[in-house]
């Protein structure tokens, strides 16, 4: 025998299996657009779904130092820095790679030293200097090693670029005159998945040219 409950669900053709449909199609579809939408104005005023607010899972907003400016940001407890850059700050020179601190894409300058943002938690940087390759740039002005990317040509599709140009910015601010061995070891945290180093190395040696250069 049907019980009331059923009956009653079933009238309008609205049942609780439509109604349990449309609640997870609709969380999908605010989940798709926090990645799509990816302007910092929506992710930090969407308000937490209830029970991530019922956990704890997010915190309060924390100020970020950031290529010389203070970025107030919500950040989750257990959120990396390459995320909050790319996603929450729009900094999306940082690329997500592996995401396990293998390839370096997400290479960035934590207090002029070179980090991988994804295994990093944002929290953590509190208080100190973060760049993204989007903060090289001076009042017009590429970094030497920018430009030393567009004289060389140095990479074939580019994804890892701005991983090895931050790599290389913490080498030349350590060694004004690396050696191509000395660049070789220093960038072999960074990988290339076009296999392209031959051009990257003569990146790095035009750059720490251009480096002397200008000093």
């Amino acid at each position: 025998m049907l019980d009331a409950e059923y009956i009653q669900s079933r009238r309008g053709g609205f049942t609780r299996r439509k109604f349990i449909k449309g609640v997870i199609a609709a969380g999908a579809t605010v989940s798709a657009s926090g990645y799509l939408f990816r302007g910092s104005d929506f992710l930090t005023s969407t308000p937490a779904v209830g029970g991530l607010a019922a956990q704890g899972a997010v915190e309060r907003l924390v100020t970020l130092q950031v290529n010389g400016q203070q970025r107030r940001v919500d950040v989750m407890k257990q959120e990396t820095l390459a995320m909050t850059l790319r996603y929450k700050l729009g900094l999306t020179g940082t690329k997500l790679g592996c995401d396990r601190a293998e390839c370096g894409a997400c290479t960035v300058l934590i207090d002029g030293v070179s980090h991988y943002g994804c295994s990093i938690l944002t929290h953590s940087v509190r208080g100190r200097a973060v760049t993204t390759i989007e903060g090289l740039e001076q009042d017009g002005q590429l970094h030497p090693v920018q430009q030393a990317v567009i004289d060389e040509g140095g990479f074939q599709c580019a994804f890892c670029a701005p991983g090895f140009v931050m790599s290389m910015v913490a080498m030349l601010d350590k060694n004004a005159n690396p050696t191509r061995d000395e660049a070789a070891e220093h960038l072999s945290g960074n990988l290339c998945r076009c296999a392209d180093y031959d051009k990257i190395l003569n990146t790095a040696m035009r750059a720490a040219e251009l480096s002397r250069s200008q000093a």
